[in-house]
């Protein structure tokens, strides 16, 4: 019996700076938009047969909406097209965005090791980009994230 190979890649979403400059944030992330705005770009870029390829592996596994970090599983296979793809997502919903690559393996422990160096990076910058107005809910939901990634499996 052989294993399914499967490909992890970690990635930064950028929202768009100049979208609504009197809210937070003009979009709340989640694993359903991500995911998604993965398929739309990949059946516009790719088509039914790229998007039907891909479908059997692909999962958004980790959306951290404080940080904007996620981390996407696909197959080994197909890991190439679903990157090209994702580098032409170019919105969520009305929201302008970006993704950065920060991490890419083929296993989930290096990539969640990975995942978690970069959120706690992330959070620290929040922390001090906010200063006082830091409530206590938003570092508990912050513990409760980093807490779902370190239990991330298959």
């Amino acid at each position: 019996m052989v294993a399914f190979k499967n490909r992890y890649m970690v990635m930064e979403v950028y929202l768009d700076p100049n979208n609504d400059l009197g809210k937070d944030d003009p979009i709340i992330i989640t694993q359903y938009n991500v995911s998604k705005a993965i398929k739309d770009s990949i059946l516009t870029n790719f088509g039914e047969c790229g998007l039907a390829s891909s479908l059997g592996s692909l999962q958004v596994k980790y959306v951290n909406p404080i940080t904007k970090i996620c981390i996407i599983r696909t197959s080994r296979a197909d890991y190439q097209q679903v990157w090209a793809a994702i580098t032409m997502v170019r919105s969520i919903g009305n929201c302008s965005v970006l993704f950065n690559l920060l991490d890419l393996s083929g296993s989930i422990r290096a990539c969640r090791d990975a995942a978690l160096r970069c959120d706690e990076a992330k959070f620290e910058q929040y922390k001090v980009m906010k200063g006082e107005h830091l409530t206590t809910e938003t570092t508990q939901q912050m513990k409760n994230y980093f807490e779902k990634i370190k239990v991330l499996e298959h």
